[in-house]
């Protein structure tokens, strides 16, 4: 059988490619090796709480959130966050202290001592760092990037709290060019990230797009989940589940997936091939090819998360509920990442008079906490939750998900494993990766990623 474009593995990226594809004419066939669509990113209904296996929100970081909603049949569905997501608490020494969003609270906050913001202040005195070694590819860490414009303080009570939130990662191993472009970028561009922030703003005004910062944040009535299901509902028959692709095979004109399914292995050809599947995945599949980008896919590391939602009674809960929730510095050696009060952000999270509170486990910090049973689990959370947010009693609701390997790590060495991609991607044409381990974890990145990935196909027709 013959297709336009194979895609390989059906999460946000590939179902992504798969629907701007079809929408423009191809013949689109979509392998998924699970009994259900959506990777990470599936939703679930339990006792009427909103259960997130994985992401909990996206940022309308682009156009292509709406477009694709409206196409579908979902706009309608879609929710943004109550006004109160803006507010955030970062814990420390015993207690959640507000992320200021204004100067004067900034001068107020207790999270740096007044040396700490006098570093701060100063960051548009330092300079750009120096590539002593001449590599293409090197780089700071994260932690030496903050370190050296904003100061030990802001790193470790603002930095990596916010790394271990969006990466469940370390900011001493993370590289900031591979991690956070954008950031790097004002250094880079502009000599500051102040400057470079202000400058910056009026640039992506001009481009029609939305920084992290500004971009509003949503989700769907019934979840993340919504979105992956709706897109592959469009995409018809044209999504095969419990296809587990074995590998993948150079034909004269293009190539020969061979895959397995209801235990008999099929081949499909096709002169464009999408590899959307996480990185050790797609080593295994495209090892065929080249044993070298195997080996490079293989070094990505995945940490282990454990989700762990609770339901409570309101009035167990001690603290008022008025933001998106918090984050732990690694400082204060707690055994939790951090908690988002998810009924606070969207709506129809929980029942009337519970609330929904969604917190995680493990990462890079503590790898092993992760993989702990589920009551072992519900109790250091529970008893986590008891000190932080004074709650009262047990939950009435208990549910965990695991991710054995959670969130690809653009760590030192990122650069390269990517250089490399790019180069397989050349001496291989009609093969592309695309999957968050390259171009951003969030759900945004993703969907620009599938896009350019489209635009490639669609130019080679």
């Amino acid at each position: 059988m013959k297709a336009d474009a194979i895609i390989i593995g059906a999460g946000i990226s590939g179902l992504a490619t798969a629907f701007l594809l079809k929408k423009n004419g191809l013949n689109v066939i979509v392998l998924e090796a699970e009994s259900e669509v959506g990777g990470t990113m599936k939703s679930k209904r339990v006792n009427d709480y909103l259960v997130e296996f994985g992401p909990n929100s996206a940022l309308e970081t682009t156009h292509l959130f709406k477009q694709i909603a409206d196409e579908i049949g979902i706009s309608n569905e879609m929710v943004y966050a109550n006004e109160f997501a803006n507010k955030r608490y970062i814990f420390k020494n015993g207690k959640l202290h507000p992320i200021p969003m204004k100067p004067q609270e900034f001068f107020k906050s207790k999270l740096w001592s007044w040396t700490g913001k006098f570093r701060i202040m100063l960051e548009p005195f330092h300079g750009r760092a120096k590539n002593t070694a001449g590599d293409p590819y090197w780089e700071e860490t994260v932690a030496q990037f903050v370190r050296r414009r904003l100061g030990k303080e802001f790193l470790d009570y603002t930095i990596n709290p916010f790394v271990a939130g969006v990466y469940a990662g370390d900011p001493e191993k993370l590289g900031v060019r591979s991690a956070f472009p954008r950031l790097y970028a004002l250094e880079e561009k502009y000599g500051g990230l102040i400057i470079g922030t202000i400058k910056g703003a009026k640039e992506r005004k001009k481009r029609e797009e939305k920084s992290k910062i500004t971009a509003k944040m949503f989700s769907f009535i019934d979840g993340m989940g919504m979105l992956p299901n709706a897109i592959s509902n469009y995409l018809g028959n044209s999504v095969i589940t419990e296809a587990k692709v074995k590998s993948i095979k150079k034909d004269v004109k293009g190539y020969i997936v061979e895959f397995e399914k209801d235990g008999r292995i099929e081949n499909l050809f096709s002169e464009a091939v999408v590899v959307s599947t996480p990185a050790y995945a797609a080593a295994e599949i495209v090892k065929e090819l080249s044993a070298k980008i195997e080996d490079a896919l293989k070094q990505i590391y995945y940490p282990p998360v454990a989700v762990v939602i609770f339901g409570y009674k309101e009035e167990q809960i001690g603290i008022e509920l008025d933001g998106f929730g918090y984050l732990i510095p690694e400082k204060e050696k707690r055994k939790i990442l951090g908690t988002l009060w998810s009924s606070t952000i969207f709506p129809k999270r929980a029942p009337n008079g519970y609330v929904e509170l969604t917190t995680f486990v493990g990462g890079t910090r503590q790898p092993e906490l992760a993989l702990k049973g589920d009551d072992e689990l519900t109790k250091i959370v529970s008893d986590e939750l008891k000190d932080i947010m004074k709650i009262k009693g047990e939950p009435e609701f208990v549910w965990i998900s695991k991710w054995e390997k959670a969130i690809p790590q653009y760590n030192i060495g990122h650069l390269r494993i990517m250089a490399m991609i790019d180069e397989f991607e050349k001496e291989n044409p009609g093969i592309y990766l695309c999957a968050n381990y390259r171009g951003g974890i969030s759900v945004g990145d993703c969907v620009m990623s599938a896009e350019k990935t489209a635009n490639k196909i669609l130019s080679e027709k």
